[in-house]
């Protein structure tokens, strides 16, 4: 059975948020909002709760996962950054982009690219998503909550509730999100490379216009 919670956009409450973390630690796969669309999640250690959110959005372990991070020192952690990768993200985070980098030896094989050995890390600019992650005290295992039959992602917690009803343990409702995606940049490069154009401008990158 699908739970729903709501969570107050602007002062997140203490108690739906330790019932999340409770959750994802027990399994759970949980569907909450950003600062582009809704995401789904779920632990990083937990192999069957990764092997449903794939289900769920019908993709394979080809399809680059996205770790989502309070901050630098995380990213840090879980992935192998240089100077140059440094300053950019430092600029750009937290903010609606995934970075595209070499993940380190502490994260597990099967989430990264299996032939790359990358992995989507993002920090994001979003009170709930970043009280989820303190709650956790650790990263969270996410992808865009993009459903394989339809063009664009479900904005609201009763849709999604609906949609995925006893496919997802939680559904956090923060009110409305928007449908326009993260802004995707590859960082295993040379020079960054634009994987998707998203809400993140594209400026600090080189590219021209604005996500």
């Amino acid at each position: 059975m699908t739970q729903s919670l709501i969570v107050n956009a602007q002062n997140p409450q203490a108690r739906p948020l330790a019932q999340a973390g409770t959750a994802l630690r027990a399994g759970a796969v949980i569907a909450f909002p950003t600062d582009s669309c809704y995401a789904l999640g779920c632990h990083l250690g937990d192999k069957a709760a990764l092997d449903r959110l794939r289900a769920i959005r019908a993709i394979d372990e080809r399809h680059h996962l996205t770790l989502m991070c309070r901050d630098l020192s995380d990213i840090a952690k879980y992935a192998r950054v240089d100077n140059r990768q440094y300053r950019l993200l430092k600029a750009t985070t937290p903010g609606s982009y995934v970075f595209i980098l070499e993940g380190a030896k502490e994260l597990p094989r099967r989430v990264m690219h299996p032939k790359r050995k990358t992995i989507g890390l993002r920090v994001p600019d979003h009170l709930v998503a970043q009280a989820i992650l303190c709650e956790l005290g650790e990263p969270l295992l996410t992808a865009t909550l993009r459903l394989p039959d339809e063009e664009e992602p479900p904005t609201e917690a009763w849709q999604i509730a609906e949609a995925l009803e006893g496919r997802v343990e939680l559904v956090i409702d923060s009110g409305v999100c928007g449908i326009q995606p993260t802004t995707v940049i590859d960082l295993t490069r040379t020079a960054p490379e634009l994987v998707r154009a998203g809400r993140g401008a594209l400026e600090p990158f080189g590219f021209s216009g604005a996500g």
